[in-house]
């Protein structure tokens, strides 16, 4: 699939670290760094700027090392990015931890997937078909 992308970013652009990885890294583009306090967050912006083809949408996810390792992560996880929308990417993180973390320009700051969707269209009826589940909600199905 080809995706126009826009980089005014001092960066490369995201690409896939190995044959079967399904996220591209996103990195910080900033001109100074950036300190998350503990419980603090910021949106980091990338440079980057992308036109997605209708039906598809870019979902913004946590790098799983920043957020084993620092507590970091994307706060809206995981962000859309609508293929109608033309401004910059830009990614919220939040510090979950205990000590402070600064984000430098260039560190990779979250991973950004392609992905198909399909649009509901709504049948509003008076009830709907039983299941064994039925009604039964969180943890419902037992943890082991």
């Amino acid at each position: 699939m080809n995706i126009k992308i826009i980089n005014r970013s001092s960066h490369a652009l995201p690409q896939y670290e190995t044959g079967a990885s399904a996220g591209m890294d996103l990195r910080a583009n900033i001109s100074e760094p950036i300190t998350l306090n503990p419980l603090g967050r910021a949106i980091i912006k990338t440079g980057l700027f992308l036109e997605l083809p209708i039906g598809y949408e870019a979902q913004v996810r946590p790098r799983s090392g920043l957020a084993a390792k620092n507590g970091i992560t994307v706060l809206n996880s995981p962000g859309t990015i609508d293929a109608d929308y033309r401004g910059e990417i830009g990614v919220i993180l939040v510090n979950l931890s205990n000590d402070s973390f600064t984000v430098t320009n260039g560190e990779r700051v979250a991973q950004l997937i392609i992905a198909k969707h399909e649009r509901a269209e709504w049948s509003e009826v008076e009830e709907l078909s039983e299941t064994s589940r039925g009604a039964g909600g969180f943890g419902s199905t037992g943890t082991k």
